[in-house]
């Protein structure tokens, strides 16, 4: 398989990676998991101020997992269902949360710019982002269980932070098809245009976020993300804590000497 199956752009301080699969919906298979694993230690190491990912082609952000039969991964299962044994299938989930848990954990933004549909496990890949861009014509469906599956992305736990839990079940347990107009209702998604002005609006989202102190914005995607799985009072103390941190840091220096002189800030880069 070639390795253009997933590739990385660099737009001034904003990565793209872009899932390069379209004859099969930009479908993950084991090849595709090992490249996203190397483009995110590639990321880690360069440090964009945030990540955009989308899918190539007319039709689909990512189908998810790729059910076909030559999937190595698809194998693994079958062994697992015809000797009863947990290990295979443990192995496989284990590949692909490991996989999916460090590039969405980069200390920078990730932005989904959802260009097409939004099945299975590129539903929960986009969930597991930070901010997410649809196409007004694009669904997302959770549709597992219409496989006798389970969310194993990650997705179906993050589903119930960022919709609730009787929304969560809603979208779960029906695997029915979510429209953008709802996934913007409930929260799903933070933005709906049209399908030709998804990778623009989030290039200016990130545009916008890489224009704010580095810094700053990491300690606060932080927070974010940590307040999910801590107390409020945790939170607050936290909060208070990457605030010290922060000031100590310096980087307020540039963004208050640019106000004061009523010129835009040019932060470096950290």
């Amino acid at each position: 398989m070639s390795e253009a199956h997933i590739t990385l752009e660099f737009k001034d301080k904003i990565a793209i990676v872009t899932l390069n699969r379209p004859a099969r919906l930009n479908a993950f298979n084991d090849e595709m998991f090992d490249k996203l694993e190397r483009i995110t230690a590639e990321l880690l190491n360069a440090l964009p101020r945030s990540v955009i990912i989308t899918g190539s082609g007319e039709r689909s952000f990512s189908a998810g997992f790729d059910v076909q039969p030559d999937n190595p991964m698809v194998k693994r299962i079958v062994d697992a269902v015809s000797t009863k044994d947990k290990s295979p299938a443990k192995q496989a989930i284990a590949h692909i949360r490991r996989v999916v848990d460090a590039f969405v954990s980069m200390p920078v933004p990730i932005i989904a710019a959802i260009n097409g549909d939004a099945y299975g496990g590129g539903a929960e890949l986009a969930v597991r982002c930070d901010l997410r861009v649809m196409s007004r014509d694009a669904v997302f469906c959770f549709s597992e269980a219409k496989l006798g599956l389970m969310t194993d992305w990650g997705g179906g736990a993050t589903l119930v932070q960022l919709v609730g839990a009787s929304k969560a079940a809603d979208l779960l347990l029906t695997a029915r098809k979510v429209f953008a107009d709802e996934a913007l209702g409930i929260g799903l998604v933070n933005r709906v245009v049209d399908k030709d002005a998804v990778m623009p609006e989030a290039i200016a989202i990130a545009g916008q976020i890489a224009e704010n102190g580095p810094n700053a914005v990491r300690h606060m995607l932080a927070l974010v993300r940590n307040s999910r799985n801590i107390s409020l009072d945790a939170s607050l103390q936290e909060e208070a804590e990457r605030a010290v941190s922060l000031i100590v840091s310096g980087e307020c220096f540039h963004g208050v000497s640019a106000f004061l002189e009523r010129r835009k800030p040019e932060f470096p880069d950290v």
